[in-house]
């Protein structure tokens, strides 16, 4: 029987050679899976693999010493700083937990600052990062942070103990300007836009103003102020631009709140300004604006990455992703008509993604077009995301002579933008990742980009960005002469995720961390898959056999996804011959105009990934395939026949290692009378 272990949220990353051995380094669950089954082991031989990691990184980081006083190069001091007074706190810590994940090595050390409700700011661990909410991670902050007194000593601290800032905080003081004004005032370089241009784009009616100014077309908008609200006002507004005042459609929102913030739908001048009321009473702003809702309109969303040299904006705008949102089984009209704060960050089956979009051709080109022209106009810098419309029949509020020669009509239809976020979220499945992943981006490959080239553009940060170049590339050339030296073999690995069980999305976000932090083990070659929802199996069928299911294998950005219905309707998107001609080209294009710019850049290491296409197996096709490579199977199947010895019995009955429980113990483990019959017989 294989040994049971506790499936970690997070595995440990591969040391340096200088620390550890590819070998010794392997992650003890594969290692136990490989080796020859035993019916008992030690304590040590079962230590949870998230005690691994935290011994690794101790050790990681005190080997730095000498490489950091060498001549040849040095790592380079980030730190991350995270929280906020806002209400996307929780999504500042799971991009922080990400970026953490992807950055940190042996030749970047990262160094963990965490900013409270109250503007208070702490440094801390790295391991705090992990706490499940805000409330716990607030909870722990007197006994386990080191409080600074004032912002401007947090500064003054950043200043001296840290090469470079990247700020991860979403809304308020993140992407107001707010952190960036302080990091200025202190000399202290950071990665993303500077203060005043934030300003200038954060706030949605400005920015709104802005973009009419130049020439864009723009969603029809009403400002409120706080104490400010005239209904009457409000009901002219609404017959100006052909809405019934009683039950027009509007969007309400935060001017200065994000992007998804207390965002609703409302029906009519009453209930509108209702909405801002409670806006206002909640103290999420002191600004709404009231927007036309555009009826009938795909919601859109891209990534740009500046790969310009020094201070010369460059924006390569990357595949755009189309947001297609699904009707609910509830009746919820709100719920059904935007993307809202829970569709966007939660598992959810309303909501569905397309990138590059199902739009044509001329109207993907005219979205690039204006993102990339909207990044140079308002002097964004390293990296953003920008948001719109793509309205293929024009919206009554929009059809004026005035409108006629603006940016953003196209023959298919009408291209509206209307937020543009300046610190994009960076949570394991988000635009960021899955847009990047689509030409060529690792995780770890576009967040290291970002970095670098926000290096390139502070002089001061030359001579260590030179360094941080040099020690990565000595280390790459050592990993790769150890290989060769050694005839090292990669072991294949197959991370299995899914099903249908009720717990199917928690197997999804166990699998997908399973696999990416696999990753980062040089003596591994990683394969996420996914168990197909069954058509009408049950675990108590008798008679089921291999063929009664299907495993997809995936490429890198079909993983990256918040549900498994994604990603298995992604799959079948990905297959069809349309999709993939339009697919291939674009990427082909975006990763030409890439690939020009940034060879201009010494830092830049390449392209670390290829966008496959996945592929259909039947469960016996594919254990029959894995038995053929040699692999091991890492089980993230909860419940069903992740869990009930189905999966283990069939794996084991091709020889085919995999870690987990064996068969018996697993359908003794899964039927709790059961469990509790043998745990009563143990005694």
């Amino acid at each position: 029987m294989l040994l049971s272990l506790a499936q970690p949220r997070l595995l440990p990353r591969l040391p340096s050679p200088a620390t550890a051995t590819a070998t010794t380094a392997r992650p003890r669950a594969l290692a136990l899976a490989l080796a020859p089954r035993r019916a008992h082991s030690s304590a040590a031989e079962t230590a949870a693999p998230g005690r691994l990691r935290a011994v690794v990184s101790e050790r990681a980081v005190d080997g730095m010493a000498p490489a950091a006083a060498g001549q040849e190069g040095r790592p380079l001091r980030v730190g991350l700083v995270c929280g906020g007074p806002s209400a996307e706190r929780g999504i500042s810590l799971n991009s922080a937990r990400s970026v953490l994940d992807h950055i940190q090595g042996d030749d970047l050390l990262v160094s963990c600052y965490y900013i409270d409700c109250g503007m208070n700011a702490f440094a801390i661990s790295p391991a705090q990062l992990y706490s499940n909410t805000p409330s716990d991670f607030d909870f722990k902050l007197e006994s386990l942070a080191q409080e600074f007194s004032t912002l401007s000593e947090f500064a003054e601290h950043l200043a001296t103990n840290v090469d470079i800032v990247f700020p991860v905080i979403h809304g308020k003081f993140g992407e107001d300007g707010g952190i960036q004004e302080l990091l200025e005032k202190a000399n202290v370089p950071f990665v993303g836009t500077p203060s005043n241009e934030c300003l200038r784009a954060f706030d949605k009616h400005n920015a709104s103003l802005e973009l009419d100014a130049q020439g864009f077309l723009t969603v029809p908008n009403f400002l409120v102020e706080k104490d400010k609200l005239a209904r009457s006002e409000l009901e002219e507004w609404f017959g100006s631009i052909g809405l019934n005042k009683e039950n027009g459609k509007v969007i309400v929102k935060p001017t200065r709140a994000g992007s998804s913030i207390g965002v609703v739908v409302a029906y009519g001048a009453n209930e509108a300004a209702e909405e801002a009321e409670g806006i206002f009473s909640e103290e999420i702003d002191d600004k709404v604006i009231i927007e036309v809702f555009l009826e009938g309109g795909c919601e859109f969303t891209a990534i740009i990455l500046d790969v310009g040299t020094a201070n010369n904006s460059e924006p390569i705008v990357l595949l755009p992703t189309e947001v297609e949102l699904q009707s609910s089984i509830t009746n919820d009209i709100q719920e059904d008509t935007i993307f809202n704060y829970r569709r966007k960050y939660l598992p959810t089956q309303q909501v569905a993604y397309h990138t590059p979009p199902r739009f044509p051709a001329e109207v993907i080109d005219c979205i690039r077009q204006g993102v990339s022209l909207l990044f140079r106009h308002f002097g964004l810098r390293d990296f953003a995301r920008i948001d719109g419309w793509f309205l293929p029949t024009p919206a009554t509020s929009l059809t004026s002579s005035e409108n006629g020669g603006k940016f953003g009509n196209t023959e298919y239809g009408t291209v509206l933008f209307t937020d543009i976020n300046l610190i994009s979220g960076m949570e394991q499945t988000s635009f960021l990742f899955q847009q990047a992943s689509k030409v060529g981006f690792s995780h770890s490959r576009i967040l290291r980009t970002i970095v670098q080239h926000a290096c390139s553009r502070f002089p001061s940060l030359v001579p260590s960005n030179n360094a941080w170049t040099a020690l990565s590339r000595k280390m790459q050339s050592a990993k790769q002469a150890e290989i060769i030296q050694n005839d090292t073999c990669k072991q294949k690995a197959f991370v299995i995720f899914g099903g249908d069980t009720s717990e199917r999305q928690v197997s999804l976000m166990s699998g997908t961390n399973v696999w990416l932090n696999l990753q980062g083990f040089d003596d591994l070659d990683v394969t996420p898959c996914l168990l197909a929802p069954s058509n009408g199996y049950s675990p108590h069928n008798e008679d089921f056999s291999g063929s009664a299911r299907d495993v997809w294998t995936l490429p890198y950005s079909l993983v990256l996804r918040h549900t498994t219905e994604e990603v298995h309707a992604a799959c079948f998107e990905a297959i069809e011959p349309e999709r993939v001609e339009i697919t291939t080209r674009l990427r082909d294009q975006v990763m030409k105009e890439l690939e020009r710019a940034l060879s201009k850049q010494d830092w830049f290491a390449g392209f670390d990934i290829t966008d496959e296409q996945p592929i259909k197996y039947s469960l016996q096709q594919w254990i029959d395939y894995v038995k053929e490579a040699k692999a091991v199977v890492f089980i993230a199947v909860h419940g069903g026949i992740g869990e009930d010895g189905t999966i283990q019995s069939l794996l084991e009955s091709a020889g085919v290692p995999y870690t987990g429980p064996g068969p018996i113990a697993s359908r003794t483990c899964m039927d709790k009378v059961a469990t509790s019959l043998a745990v009563d017989h143990v005694g």
